[in-house]
């Protein structure tokens, strides 16, 4: 009896990892709509000009999306073939940032600019499928999405063809049941006014330079946010040791007591996004910032002081990671 008993409990467990696998399996390649934004190319000057700052500055596209082993001109800030390739070994698998230069065999070159928009504005891909949430555009001006893919269609396309992303059985597990694309949290504005207010300063740092994606806390599983806003205490591999070195976030909300602007002067902020990378394994794209305009980093520094004071003492930037 016990035998009998055994057996059919190894029969149903095995029946039942079958059926997940199967339904896993079946998960992976849902398509979803969404509507394409109205994004209109132009080969203005202005436009092509302000692609061009949101691309290799407050965008820093070049930190994910540059050659791979130009790190050092990245950290100076200096304009890089957007190639792709950067491997970001992820808990859900390998993740690799695509080429966006629009060579036709290996970069965006044949696919709809309209189709490229909807990726960012809605996380849906140009197949239909899911996009991890990952990039902060969602809510991002027609006309500054308009204004980048104007300037990257300009580039010169670079032949490199980047490895295929790959899920892990958790990564396939989580796409198939946790992973749903993630889109505007309220109207699109079709343009922004670019000044030194607050509210501009808002838009850069939630829509543009993802200054919130990444002091705030995720879930590197899903992209889902697991913090407050800005409170920091988001773990971030080093891009040179990954196994090694990792950089914590720090709390940026104007808290009093553990935030790290405390005391800091809009001058003081300024300058040390001028200055660069201070911690070699920082993950923070110190080379692209550096290159944002001082009225844009006014704007930033006048929204970080409005938003909500959250006590969150973070001990370390710098951590050695264990084996």
């Amino acid at each position: 009896m016990f035998k009998k008993i055994v057996k059919w409990t190894v029969i149903g467990i095995l029946v039942l990892v079958i059926a997940i696998a199967a339904l896993v399996a079946t998960r992976q390649n849902i398509k979803y709509d969404a509507p394409y934004p109205d994004i209109v190319l132009s080969d203005d000057s202005a436009t092509l000009a302000r692609g061009a700052y949101i691309v290799y500055g407050p965008g820093h596209c070049a930190d994910c999306h540059g050659k791979v082993d130009m790190i050092a001109e990245k950290e100076r800030g200096e304009i890089v073939p957007l190639e792709g390739g950067y491997l970001f070994n992820l808990p859900v698998g390998k993740v690799y940032a695509p080429n966006i230069t629009p060579d036709e065999e290996t970069g965006i070159g044949k696919i709809e600019t309209k189709a490229l928009a909807r990726a960012l504005r809605y996380g849906v891909k140009p197949d239909g499928t899911v996009l991890f949430d990952f990039m902060p555009f969602h809510n991002t001006s027609d006309e500054d999405l308009a204004a980048v893919f104007s300037y990257l269609r300009t580039m010169q396309p670079v032949r490199n063809k980047v490895p295929e992303s790959t899920l892990n059985v958790l990564g396939k597990i989580v796409k198939a049941f946790m992973i749903k694309p993630v889109g505007p949290d309220g109207d699109v504005p079709k343009t922004v006014a670019i000044d030194t207010t607050a509210e501009y300063g808002k838009y850069l740092a939630n829509s543009v330079a993802n200054c919130r994606g990444c002091h705030t806390n995720r879930d590197l599983k899903t992209g889902a946010f697991i913090g407050p806003d800005y409170a920091g205490g988001f773990q971030m591999e080093s891009p040179l040791e990954p196994t090694k070195y990792a950089c914590v976030t720090p709390n940026i909300t104007p808290d009093p007591e553990t935030g790290r602007l405390t005391g800091w002067t809009e001058e003081m902020f300024i300058n040390r996004f001028k200055a660069g990378k201070a911690i070699k394994h920082s993950a923070m794209p110190w080379g692209p910032f550096k290159r944002m305009s001082d009225n844009d980093l006014k704007a930033i520094y006048r929204y970080l002081k409005t938003v909500k004071p959250i006590k969150n003492k973070v001990e370390k930037t710098l951590v050695e990671l264990t084996s």
